[in-house]
């Protein structure tokens, strides 16, 4: 058994939207039903003075949801790790949910199976 871990990239989203509460409150929210996660607590919210940027956090039965918003380039970093499987196809409520939410012109997702025993290839005590 293992996790997955998504890496998520937004560019070309609205510089309003990455700097609004709000938004991406109901962004989490989205997420949170789209992938059936069960939060532990209240996100956590920290908006930068400045350049508006917005960074949060969720702590989940499952693990985290975090995000970074950098308004002033326009790109959204998020990150997902479920350390049980989620339904089949959910990742890709990515590509559509932050294109609506933020008006992203591209979406990258990348997907990184994470493994709780020490690969075969690589012995106790060794570094990958």
């Amino acid at each position: 058994m293992g996790g997955v871990e998504w890496v998520v990239e937004g560019f070309g989203c609205s510089e309003a939207s990455l700097s609004n509460l709000d938004t991406l409150r109901r962004l989490f929210e989205t997420l949170i039903a789209a992938f059936e996660l069960r939060p532990v607590g209240q996100t956590q919210w920290h908006q930068f003075s400045g350049t508006g940027g917005i960074t949060g956090v969720c702590i989940l039965a499952e693990s985290h949801l975090a995000c970074h918003t950098f308004p002033e380039y326009g790109s959204l970093c998020l990150n997902l790790f479920c350390c049980s499987p989620r339904r089949e196809g959910a990742e890709q409520s990515f590509d559509s949910v932050i294109r609506q939410a933020l008006g992203a012109q591209s979406v990258s997702v990348r997907r990184v199976a994470r493994s709780y025993r020490v690969p075969q290839h690589l012995p106790l005590g060794a570094q990958a």
